[in-house]
């Protein structure tokens, strides 16, 4: 019987014996119990690992100046790009030695003042300011918080004058859209993605007295709603089917049908392909999609017949590029429409204006660096606002003007992009099992701007890798990498397939039954890197979180002499009953269920819990990585039972003598999402002093 063997701690009870039997084979689970996170077995073997954790990470060299380097990396004001209303810029913004985003209003005079602040109401820090949207007219603004890192709280409206709240607050919401009526500000849609509180769809409610109507209810079990106001007259309604797999859109005309009762018309529905539509200044529909275009294009239509077959390309895909964020914008003296358009190549952005008419390129838009574009917004002048950040420079916001004179910091006083250490980077290709190329992307901090940017030889490095949900990877700041490479490691990214690198079909390449693929291609990047001559096996960590944490526990329970040791952060690891925890239900589409046989045969040949399991049954005691699991006990996504299984079955297979350790560092009072900075930073710091301790890097 596997046993949980905790080095320096007595042995854990035996186990429950549970074994499910799933299309006609047996499946062992016996940390089943590990599932309950507040059963008194479970708090004393937390207990347990957290004393054996502090033990460890007390002798980790790196640990304080780590942590020191990435506080003083966070220690700058970080806004977000602005939202303009009636005169009013609407923005968050972090200043410098402060835990949490607080919502500001700017106005024209240049005066900032405070409309939320998490952590005024809480100065525990335990809250945190998840969304926020301000009326069309800029005196109420919603704002949704939630506390403990639960990610599901409340959603209330604050006067902007005052920050008095107005009406009942909405209750057990999860980052939920708030789209207002356009006439006054009486009502507005939000959205109830989980069903926890009432059923899930869009939701019309009166502020006043919280009365509440559905509009549309979301009827399949994979689908997330979502709600927009385009404009003063247009209501979009959305379903996203598997995250980054297929989006079908509505659109009523509100000028035309009563608010609570909208007449719905099809966009886009039944078609396999992710959409996202905005509304140009000349009153017509752009729409960014993965319909006829793997690598994204955008259509356009008029609202009045929005159908996909009046969609009228303006802006073609391009091979080895996604395009992955657009907004309109005005062009030139006469304000011609226009469209900021982003692309990303193998992480770094690259923008362009297009001329909204013909598609016609106008003007490549100067980025301060190699690095990340994110959230374009649209002001009220043309003038688009959007975000920049690289692997060494912090985020800025950037404001675009119609004037074609190039990019402007925004606010106006928080000054240009400031100089930061050279980062270089390179590209090195492998072939996964099947031969596919994969590209892996290694940065090094340099003293100099040297031409030769190989490897000067051997070093401890770190190996990343997602692959999921279509996502491409996208290299803007993390005080974290960047306070890795400056004490002289190197940071590898593996481009597997699953994640969005290569577009769609990169993504379907790497999910569902196709996801053991995934956990192949970063094997080959970690091969390649060893090859090269980057690392050693014994300088290797492997590194990731939520979808690439199952990514990387996946890998190394496959290959145990990978590397040296791994990092796996809020991890996805027991596939098999994964849809019965957190967010899992809403995942089929891009991991299968256990309901289908073929599906269930993919997931169980990599489920890191099912494959450490088998170690401990088959080969007890042969030389594992070292692994550090992290958990946060307010996770409402992948579930912190994950990672507590995960470490259980880790440790029966491990053996007693001389094994790396199994750690499991687990937090209460956070989840998956934003935490205070001081959190953030001991996290980041603990994880990279483990890696340094593992690898054998010490500072330069």
């Amino acid at each position: 019987m596997v046993r949980n063997r905790a080095h320096g701690a007595a042995l854990a009870p035996e186990p429950a014996p549970v074994i499910d039997t799933l299309h006609g084979r047996p499946v062992a689970d016996p940390y089943r119990w590990l599932e309950a996170a507040e059963s008194p077995r479970t708090l004393r073997w937390l207990e347990e690992r957290s004393s054996e954790y502090e033990r460890e990470a007390a002798t980790w060299p790196l640990r304080e100046r780590l942590a020191t380097l990435i506080r003083s990396l966070v220690e700058t004001d970080l806004w977000s790009p602005p939202v303009h209303r009636a005169g009013t810029a609407f923005a968050t913004v972090r200043p410098a030695g402060t835990e949490h985003p607080r919502l500001v209003a700017l106005t024209d005079d240049g005066t900032v003042r405070t409309l939320y602040d998490p952590a005024a109401e809480d100065p525990s820090g335990r809250t945190t300011l998840d969304a926020w949207e301000p009326g069309p007219d800029g005196s109420l603004v919603a704002v949704q918080t939630s506390s403990g890192g639960v990610e599901r709280g409340g959603l209330r409206v604050l006067r902007t004058d005052t920050g008095e709240q107005v009406g009942p607050p909405v209750r057990g919401v999860r980052y939920s859209h708030v789209a207002w009526v356009p006439e006054g500000v009486s009502s507005f849609y939000y959205v109830r993605r989980d069903g926890e509180r009432g059923v899930r769809g869009v939701w019309l409610r009166r502020i006043a007295d919280g009365t509440e109507r559905l509009v549309h209810a979301c009827t399949a079990p994979d689908t997330v709603p979502g709600v927009r106001v385009l404009g003063d007259r247009w209501l979009l309604v959305t379903e996203s089917h598997g995250t980054g797999h297929r989006t079908d859109l509505w659109l009523a005309d509100l000028d035309r049908t009563a608010p609570e009762r909208p007449v719905l018309r099809p966009v886009q529905v039944g078609v396999e392909a992710e959409t996202e539509a905005r509304l140009g200044a000349d009153g017509l529909l752009y729409l960014r999609t993965t319909l006829g275009a793997p690598w994204r294009r955008i259509c356009v239509v008029s609202p009045g017949e929005p159908g996909v077959e009046h969609w009228r390309e303006v802006v073609p895909e391009e091979n080895g590029a996604t395009l992955d964020a657009f907004a309109p914008c005005a062009e030139g003296p006469g304000a011609t429409p226009a469209l900021l358009v982003c692309r990303t190549r193998l992480g770094i952005s690259e923008a362009a204006v297009h001329d909204a008419r013909t598609g016609r390129r106008l003007r490549a838009v100067e980025l301060p660096g190699e690095g990340m574009v994110s959230d374009p917004v649209t002001g009220p002048d043309g003038s688009v606002y959007l975000g920049y950040a690289d692997v060494a420079t912090q985020q800025r916001v950037l404001r675009l003007p119609p004037d074609g004179r190039g990019t402007r910091p925004w606010p106006s006083d928080t000054g240009g992009i400031a100089s930061s250490p050279p980062v270089r980077r390179t590209v090195l290709w492998c072939r996964s099992e099947d031969g596919t190329r994969v590209p892996v992307t290694v940065f090094t901090a340099v003293d100099g701007a040297g031409p030769d940017l190989r490897p000067s030889g051997p070093g401890p490095t770190i190996l990343h890798a997602y692959g999921g949900f279509g996502r491409p990877r996208r290299f803007g700041f993390s005080a974290t990498v960047l306070a890795w490479l400056l004490v002289g490691g190197r940071y590898a990214v593996a481009h597997v397939r699953g994640g969005g690198d290569s577009g769609r079909e990169w993504h379907l390449a790497g999910a569902r039954r196709n996801k053991p693929r995934a956990v192949q291609d970063l094997v080959a990047a970690a091969d390649a890197l060893v090859a090269s001559g980057a690392c050693t096996r014994r300088q290797l960590c492997l590194s990731g979180g939520s979808a690439g944490g199952l990514l990387v526990l996946a890998a190394a329970t496959a290959r145990p002499d990978l590397c040296e040791a791994v990092i796996a952060s809020a991890p996805l690891a027991d596939m098999v009953r994964f849809e019965r925890m957190g967010l899992g239900r809403m995942w089929t589409r891009e991991f299968g269920t256990v309901a289908d046989p073929e599906d269930f045969a993919a997931l169980l040949s990599y489920s890191p819990y099912h494959r450490a399991l088998e170690e401990a049954v088959h080969a007890p005691g042969r030389r594992l990585p070292g692994v550090l699991l992290t958990g946060f006990h307010g996770d409402t996504r992948t579930d912190a039972a994950h990672p507590r299984k995960m470490c259980a079955a880790l440790l029966a297979a491990a053996g007693e003598e001389g094994r790396p350790p199994v750690l499991l560092r687990y937090e209460r009072d956070v989840g998956h999402g934003p935490r205070a900075v001081s959190r953030a930073v001991g996290l980041a710091a603990d994880a990279h002093a483990f890696a340094a301790h593992r690898t054998g890097l010490s500072a330069r």
